[in-house]
């Protein structure tokens, strides 16, 4: 990665006051019913609008880039032997019931949980970076059972338990490869009828995979952001979108990622020459003020959280103090914000 301009680079330049009442609880009535706003990449202009609407700031040639991960129910809900309570939160399969995880309030390696249904978990070992492995038994697959165990796994500012609607608005409706602890929240807006009309206008609708991680919400800790280190997240992208991405970039078309996501996995399959290449991969790519972006012209994004590594990427791509002005802006407006927010376009 280049290296970053040496200002704004601690943690507290990334902060912004936001009244607790903003945070959205649940999603929009309808999905392409949020609100939009506009920034201008290069002047810092701001227009409001309605997702619905989006089509409208999109042009013949455009590539808007997805990220089809689908969330899998990985939220555990457990008990010691004690009778105490416990939670395994799924992030990574390593083998048939043999799979890394956050454990909270259990027991230490060798001990089980009870998951109900005689079957249980073993934790295993306690990685360095406090992740746990967890062995379980009672069933041939613990996979299979995961949608009748498992919850959404609802950020944790979403102040209630996850219910029967979020199984479906948790969700992009154009999720199809398993393997996310959270979702690609962007993307949560876009409609079948509404990528319908993108498409006819001419534009092209690629799509890559990455499985969000729970690193890509990592709170940062360090003063100094470029102390801060991702944990990897794994991608793929096909043939078809590294040529479609690549075509529209020799013939100067605009490339718009739909989410933070989006950006990291086809800017980390980026060499310097500025092509996108195919296959599959991990990343541990984070982007902050400084960065050079070698492929993304546009970007469609939520509104984050104060002192997040995706506030930092959004605003390498527009600059701090604009981002910043925009969050004003969308506060004194009444957006709602987060995961179940409004969006933002920066073109």
């Amino acid at each position: 990665m280049n290296s970053p301009v040496a200002e704004n680079l601690r943690l507290s330049d990334y902060d912004y006051d936001l009244p607790e009442a903003l945070i959205a609880q649940e999603p929009a009535l309808e999905r392409d019913q949020s609100r939009l706003m506009v920034l201008g990449r290069a002047s810092g202009s701001i227009e409001h609008r309605f997702f619905s609407n989006i089509e409208q700031h999109l042009v013949p040639g455009d590539v808007l880039v997805l990220n089809d991960t689908k969330v899998f129910p990985c939220r555990l809900l457990a008990k010691k032997r004690s009778g105490g309570k416990a939670e395994i939160f799924l992030l990574n399969e390593h083998g048939v019931n043999l799979w890394q995880a956050l454990v909270k309030g259990g027991p230490p390696p060798g001990r089980r949980l009870s998951l109900g249904n005689g079957i249980e978990g073993e934790i295993v070992s306690t990685g360095s970076d406090g992740t746990r492995m967890v062995r379980f038994s009672g069933v041939p697959d613990i996979r299979p059972f995961l949608p009748q165990i498992g919850r959404t796994p609802l950020p944790p500012y979403i102040k209630r338990d996850a219910g029967m609607r979020d199984q479906e608005r948790y969700q992009t409706v154009y999720a199809d490869q398993e393997g996310a602890v959270a979702a690609p929240t962007a993307g949560l807006h876009f409609t079948p009828a509404l990528l319908e009309r993108i498409a006819a206008k001419g534009v092209h609708v690629a799509k890559v995979t990455l499985h969000v991680g729970p690193g890509t919400f990592q709170p940062v800790k360090t003063d100094l952001i470029t102390d801060h280190t991702m944990m990897p997240e794994r991608y793929s992208i096909s043939d078809e979108t590294a040529a479609c991405i690549n075509s529209a970039r020799t013939e100067s078309r605009r490339v718009i990622a739909v989410g933070t996501t989006s950006v990291r996995t086809i800017e980390a399959a980026s060499p310097e020459d500025g092509t996108v290449a195919a296959g599959a991969g991990s990343t541990v790519l984070f982007i902050y003020p400084g960065y050079r972006f070698k492929i993304t012209d546009g970007l469609v994004t939520n509104f984050h959280l104060p002192k997040s590594t995706l506030l930092m990427l959004i605003s390498a791509f527009a600059g701090r103090d604009r981002v910043l002005a925009a969050y004003r802006a969308a506060v004194a407006e009444q957006y709602r914000f987060y995961s179940y927010g409004d969006a933002m376009m920066i073109l």
